[in-house]
């Protein structure tokens, strides 16, 4: 193939899909001139699955992207249909946003960002090749014979690699919603040495608006307080009208249909070889392993304002067309339903994580950064959160400046990319609240507080917003103090009254506000009407920051406690070339794994598995004689 020079660039991103989006929207406005490639222009930061963005775990993701200056916040802020807050029964670590995106303006707003992005160039082509130079990824080579050359190369490719859709017994190469697959760049990557396994996600069928009898569902409304992901955006952008999603379930008749076509099911008849996710199974999934469950959830979910299309969510199938239609037919509400589109299942190609480094770029090909769903992650967010870290280091490298590592301590977004690079996955990773040892201090409402000061340093914040950052701190703290010098007694005003609108216990005598406050019952809106502020009152999310920092103070205390007790570990770096062949006392296990996982301080060699105490002890005085043997090309 004739090939030519198309351009030089500080940074090349390969895929537009979510993680590619923020990955380089991140190395752009800090500065590195950017090039952006995607298979397909229509295309970009796309919602084959899913159209919405949220969720336990994932919600917290998304602010955190927010707070780092990333764009998917703000993104969906433009483009909701409608926005929920989850779990409001319970604390604040485990409440997060969701939101029902319309999928074609989501992606036509994301592209338009893209567009007018500076020092960012978008253009569609298909990547085959990566370009080597003295074992250094130094560009790309497209299809056309168009040459990119880079400092750093960030692959998203998501389930693009070497993708197969696989409808009951046909099957076909292609990406996600019938796009053109990458079939050459995985090949490239084998021949580098990289280790690929395959894994498969999964899409429900859409039906038409028009043949669902929704009188017979349960409806689900959205929420009429404001809320939003982004801290930008302001509680009188919120869109209180909102279109609504509906509950309905499957019975024993669809039961009887799945399992009499399971013969037919391409993930039992071993048409299917890729690993699927184990908390977004398939439904034919959920009656094997569920047979005791009369009845599964299904939501019905609007793809958008000017679509007919509606998700049938936790339909996910990968079963004959027929068979789908007959399943549908079945479900309370569905049973005129028509198909638009059938569910699919797809496979693809996943770069084993633990060839990664905890910034994203793979230990074996310095240059090469990779993202999203090539690591093995599920979910739009995951791959989100990932471009945004996988950009920033893309750029850090092109700019020669020490690379951006989020601590498990600091991000929902640092757990998921330890979780992967140091315990690796079997099946496509979803992020959880049980995975985080920290989420009391890593929750959704206080994002802003934990990285807004690291975005700003990064170059991802402009000045107005770390100056509206600056400002909520101090007003939290302020108002802490002030409520911690305020004594309540019986005779203050209103006090009695409050005791008994809210049936709390009356005092016996005086009460600091900041203890009264304390108190499951009192909320912050109903103290400061009697200990009222001399300044301006509080914005909302202000006053939420100061309640939740009061009455879980204890609680928090604790965690900080528990991260400052392993600070040491995490800052006791390990030398990426040490020969641990050299420490005759180690373990062989934890030799082994310790050589694959290249750990890169005491406390990410603690989480490896296989790894024991009695190993981490001895690298620690390993380390700390100084005589460090090292590994030699």
């Amino acid at each position: 193939m004739q090939t030519y020079e198309a351009g030089r660039y500080d940074v090349i991103v390969v895929g537009a899909g979510h993680a590619g989006s923020e990955a380089a929207l991140a190395a752009a406005r800090m500065g590195s001139k950017t090039l952006l490639l995607t298979l397909n222009l229509e295309m970009v930061a796309f919602m084959p699955c899913n159209p919405s963005v949220g969720g336990p775990a994932k919600g917290v993701v998304v602010r955190e992207i927010d707070a780092l200056g990333g764009e998917m916040g703000r993104n969906i802020d433009r483009t909701y249909i409608q926005m929920r807050l989850l779990n409001t029964g319970k604390g604040p670590a485990v409440q997060a946003l969701r939101a029902q995106a319309d999928k074609h303006a989501y992606a036509a707003s994301m592209k338009d960002v893209l567009e007018n992005a500076d020092n960012l160039d978008l253009r569609q082509g298909l990547v085959d090749e990566l370009i080597m130079e003295d074992g250094v990824c130094q560009g790309v080579r497209t299809n056309t014979g168009a040459i990119y050359r880079a400092d750093a190369v960030v692959l998203t490719t998501g389930t693009s690699s070497r993708g197969k859709i696989i409808i009951g017994d046909l099957s076909y190469s292609s990406g996600p919603n019938n796009t053109i697959p990458s079939i050459k760049l995985s090949e490239n990557l084998l021949e580098l040495g990289l280790e690929l396994v395959r894994f498969k996600t999964g899409t429900p069928p859409r039906i038409h608006h028009d043949t669902v009898d929704f009188d017979l569902t349960e409806i689900q409304p959205g929420d009429d307080a404001p809320n939003h992901f982004s801290f930008e955006t302001p509680d009188e952008a919120y869109k209180a009208e909102s279109v609504p999603c509906w509950l309905t379930h499957t019975n024993l008749e669809t039961h009887e249909i799945i399992q009499a076509n399971l013969h037919r099911a391409p993930m039992f008849s071993g048409m299917v070889e890729g690993v699927g996710a184990r908390y977004c199974p398939s439904i034919e999934d959920k009656i094997v392993r569920f047979s005791d469950k009369p009845r599964h959830q299904i939501f019905i979910e609007p793809e958008g304002l000017n679509t007919k299309e509606m998700y049938v969510q936790g339909l996910s199938t990968s079963l004959p067309e027929d068979v789908q239609l007959q399943m549908i037919r079945s479900v309370k509400g569905m049973e005129r339903a028509e198909l638009m589109r059938p569910g699919y299942a797809i496979e693809y190609d996943v770069v084993v994580p633990h060839q990664l480094r905890l910034t994203l770029e793979t230990k074996d090909i310095p240059g090469l950064f990779t993202a999203g769903q090539i690591n093995g992650t599920s979910g739009y967010e995951e791959a989100a959160g990932q471009g945004l870290i996988a950009g920033i280091n893309a750029a850090l490298k092109a700019q020669d400046k020490e690379p951006f590592i989020m601590k498990r301590s600091e991000g929902y977004i640092g757990v998921m990319i330890d979780d992967l690079v140091t315990k690796g996955t079997t099946e496509p990773y979803r992020l959880l609240t049980s995975r985080a040892e920290y989420r009391l201090l890593l929750r959704h409402d206080n994002a802003d507080l934990r990285l807004t000061e690291v975005g700003y340093q990064l170059g991802l914040i402009d000045e107005e917003r770390y100056a509206a950052y600056q400002l909520k701190k101090n007003q939290v703290a302020e108002e802490i103090e002030r409520l911690s010098a305020v004594r309540l007694t019986i005779k203050t005003p209103g006090l009695v009254e409050l005791f008994e609108k809210v049936n709390s216990t009356p005092l016996k005598d005086g009460i600091l506000a900041v203890d009264l406050l304390k108190r499951p019952e009192i909320k912050y809106v109903d103290l400061v009407e009697l200990v009222p502020r001399e300044d301006a009152p509080l914005d909302r999310q202000t006053a939420e920051q100061v309640e939740i920092q009061i009455k879980y103070e204890g609680y928090i205390r604790k965690a900080i406690q528990r991260v400052d007790k392993v600070k040491a570990m995490e800052e006791k770096h390990i030398p990426h070339d040490i020969d641990y062949d050299a420490i005759e006392s180690l373990a062989n296990e934890a030799r082994e794994r310790l050589k694959m996982i290249m750990p890169s301080s005491l406390g990410q060699a603690s989480r490896v598995s296989g790894v024991n105490p009695a190993d981490i002890a001895i690298l620690s005085v390993y380390i700390q004689q100084g005589k460090i043997a090292r590994v030699t090309d």
